[in-house]
């Protein structure tokens, strides 16, 4: 088949144009980089005009009186000259509501384009969307990336990129996406959750994982354990950064002699990755139930992972608790016990690492993952 790829946040769809590749599909990725992290793509649509002074402080000038990024109208251009390139795919597939990353009322017009020249046309819900955030502003759950806002409506500007999505512009856009689609994947628990009760919804499909890129490696304790702390400026607050300060202040004095503390922040992708290797515990995100993409790929090399690890995943994989990842709620005491506990038991940490490393094989696999989407995709179209 012939898979035409939208947007990219997270190394998804990268790693799943991977797999699709190892399957002998043929498969085409538009996308913008995703600010910082410059995820590659074969249609580059990251607009260049922050690139020279001048244009960046007009465009926040405008911004500012208008609330109209003129980056959009470059990201417009750029897909309107990609345009006749990106049709006759068998199955187009959006990274999320807002994969282009512009204005609803542009994104429209261009989604409009881009399916009246294309056959089968799906959505992942793998991030903020109209449905999973407004889901969450109800505050039926243990916890989800709005608890920090839902407790102090003072961080609204830090959640600005998630709440954009109940304004009626996004509103308008979600009706349309849902109007024109076959159907929504999930890509893991958290937002399975959301979406598991809608007629749209054709189930969740686990992260793909691209394991011969990534290398496992045997943890070496010979020396200092080192627990590495990677920081997004932009989403600190909702992956409950604070949290894990916190339980490190607590390790740190307690076990300085045992322990070893790397932080870094907002590293492009490619850094990211490699900045951890000498690590034996990452500590990733607290407000979740499964693991996010960081997550997986650290524990695709075998590191001990703080992360979503609640009680609904441990039972949809069958597994026990602490020896796969390790679950980290929003409190700093019982974090800092679960570091304390591997700090002071490191056979777990190699026990947990290999562990990791196995499940990551058996569950998120690319090859078995994009088969699994060629399944879902060809069924759907077939009925």
């Amino acid at each position: 088949m012939n898979i035409l790829l939208v947007g990219e946040y997270s190394r998804l769809h990268n790693s799943l144009k991977e797999g699709l590749i190892a399957n002998s599909h043929n498969v085409t990725l538009v996308g913008n980089g995703d600010l910082f992290k410059q995820y590659p793509a074969d249609i580059d649509l990251k607009p260049k005009i922050s690139d020279h002074l001048l244009l960046r402080f007009i465009r926040k000038v405008v911004h500012y009186f208008t609330k109209f990024d003129l980056s959009d109208f470059e990201v417009v251009y750029r897909f309107k000259k990609a345009l006749p390139n990106l049709k006759e795919f068998d199955v187009v597939q959006l990274i999320n509501e807002d994969a282009l990353n512009i204005h609803p009322r542009l994104q429209i017009k261009l989604l409009k384009k881009l399916f009246n020249q294309n056959k089968s046309v799906f959505l992942l819900c793998c991030g903020d969307d109209y449905i999973s955030i407004n889901h969450y502003l109800k505050d039926e759950q243990k916890y989800s990336i709005l608890t920090p806002y839902l407790k102090d409506i003072s961080l609204k500007n830090h959640y600005r990129y998630a709440l954009k999505y109940t304004s009626k512009p996004y509103k308008k856009l979600h009706d349309f996406l849902y109007k024109h689609v076959k159907g929504v994947i999930s890509t893991d628990l958290d937002y399975h959750i959301t979406q598991k009760d809608r007629s749209e919804y054709l189930g969740l499909i686990p992260n793909p994982v691209n394991l011969d890129t990534i290398p496992f490696n045997d943890l070496n304790l010979d020396s200092k354990i080192t627990i590495f702390h990677g920081v997004n400026k932009l989403s600190h607050i909702r992956k409950g950064n604070h949290y894990f300060n916190k339980a490190l202040d607590f390790v740190q004095q307690k076990y300085s002699d045992k322990i070893k503390i790397k932080e870094v922040n907002s590293l492009p992708y490619s850094e990211y990755i490699e900045s951890y290797n000498d690590a034996h515990i990452v500590l990733d995100a607290v407000y979740g139930f499964d693991q996010g993409y960081n997550a997986l790929e650290a524990m695709a090399k075998g590191k001990v992972v703080l992360t979503g690890a609640e009680d609904i995943w441990l039972n949809y994989y069958h597994l026990e608790k602490d020896t796969i990842a390790i679950n980290a709620e929003p409190d700093a005491q019982a974090i800092a016990i679960k570091l304390e506990w591997l700090v002071l038991n490191p056979e777990k940490i190699l026990e947990i690492s290999k562990n990791a490393r196995a499940f990551i094989e058996r569950e998120h696999d690319y090859r078995k993952i994009a088969l699994k989407y060629l399944d879902v995709w060809q069924n759907k179209m077939q009925h």
